[in-house]
């Protein structure tokens, strides 16, 4: 089971972090993605990270602005979104993987992120 936190409404070229909490085991070992959704749209990778602590970006997305990281003592992924722009105003969605699966195989529940210009 995951669960988001941290959205909120924030201003344009400010930086806000997300939180995605695990509340299984096997955290540790395990790939961590975040993605985000817009209405209309299709569901867009954002930044994963995997069990063995290897962050992959969307460079089209996060543009040197993001950052991913996890701390294994609290099953936490962290997503650090800097300089943030209008078009960044999404769901953001964790979600939880085998590091060789091709799927993810557990979701969150989304978190709102607004970004006002």
């Amino acid at each position: 089971h995951l669960r988001e936190s941290g959205g909120g409404l924030v201003q344009a070229g400010e930086s806000h972090r997300l939180s995605c909490a695990a509340s299984r085991g096997a955290f540790t070992v395990k790939t961590i993605g975040w993605f985000r959704q817009v209405p209309g749209k299709e569901r867009e990778f954002v930044a994963s990270i995997s069990g063995t602590d290897s962050p992959t970006y969307n460079v089209n997305v996060v543009q040197g602005r993001f950052s991913i990281a996890r701390n294994n003592a609290k099953n936490t992924v962290y997503l650090q979104m800097n300089n943030l722009k209008p078009e960044d105003t999404a769901v953001y969605l964790c979600a939880m993987k085998s590091d060789d699966a091709l799927k993810y195989e557990s979701w969150g529940q989304g978190t709102q992120v607004t970004v006002s210009s």
